[in-house]
């Protein structure tokens, strides 16, 4: 697909939020808005893809549950491996669509790997991820990052009090989760281990308070977050972080979401999860 087409979605996902905008706009590059409109089908997320570990999978044990919050209750998504063992905890972090069916999948994902995973709704607070892209997208634009920390907070509370978890916890979280995973890191001690997928970073006159070790994942064709990457390393490296950046090439932002079509990078994916499950196996389990 034509690169200018996936800047002007990731424009219209993150700044503008604006379907018609981004439909005359393609239709300009394209000359035809049933070609336009055709594009965007195959650019979108199709959650019908967002169960590669089925929500009845055997092997795990999964519930919905509510945490309590600063601006009143939190819910999430939750799912261990089936049994009684203590585990490490994982926070799974959306992207600005809120707790959707992608993201479950991914704590799926996340818990098979031997974690009680935790997929926090941070837009609990606006009542909850709407089931319409477009309208999630649009109300997200009403939380605030400092909102957002506050809940995560708590989410980290709400797992360290758990019996089945064994005071072990990281986070990842994927575009605007990304983020959250960095000021999360700042805002909370008691994250051991954080995976950001092409995340911006937290002030950098606040990256001295992380104690957790770091993985940053970014994608080279993304100039609106890994342009912010080499500022952000060099505050790491001054703060004596423990961390590992990886630069995808040839992939665009949300490379890792495997329901996002034209802008999926099947390879990038899979490499990053195992990079991923290693990290997490070395400061979670080790």
């Amino acid at each position: 697909m034509d690169q200018r087409i996936i800047e002007l979605y990731d424009d219209f996902t993150h700044r503008h939020f604006d379907r018609r905008l981004f439909l005359e706009q393609v239709t300009k590059l394209v000359g035809s808005s049933a070609v336009a409109m055709a594009l965007m089908s195959t650019i979108r997320s199709n959650y019908a893809l967002a169960e590669t570990i089925p929500a009845n999978d055997a092997r795990l044990q999964v519930s919905h549950v509510v945490m309590p919050g600063a601006a009143g209750d939190v819910k999430g998504y939750l799912a261990r491996p089936k049994g009684d063992a203590k585990l490490p905890g994982v926070i799974v972090i959306h992207q600005n669509r809120g707790l959707n069916p992608h993201i479950e999948d991914v704590t799926r994902r996340v818990a098979l790997e031997g974690y009680v995973a935790l997929g926090v709704d941070c837009m609990s607070a606006l009542g909850g991820t709407p089931a319409d892209e477009d309208k999630a997208m649009q109300d997200f634009a009403k939380l605030t990052p400092d909102m957002a920390v506050g809940e995560l907070v708590q989410s980290v509370a709400y797992l360290k009090s758990r019996s089945d978890v064994n005071g072990k916890l990281g986070t990842v979280g994927f575009c605007w989760g990304g983020g959250m995973v960095n000021r999360l890191a700042v805002a909370s001690p008691d994250i051991g281990a954080a995976v950001a997928f092409y995340g911006t970073p937290p002030a950098l006159d606040q990256v001295g308070k992380i104690k957790a070790s770091m993985l940053l994942n970014y994608a080279a064709l993304d100039e609106r977050v890994t342009g912010t990457r080499p500022a952000y390393e060099e505050a790491l490296k001054a703060a004596k972080v423990n961390y590992t950046i990886y630069v995808y090439p040839d992939v665009n932002h949300g490379f890792f979401d495997d329901t996002g079509g034209a802008r999926y990078g099947a390879d990038a994916a899979k490499l990053a999860w195992e990079r991923t499950k290693a990290f997490f196996a070395q400061h979670l389990k080790a």
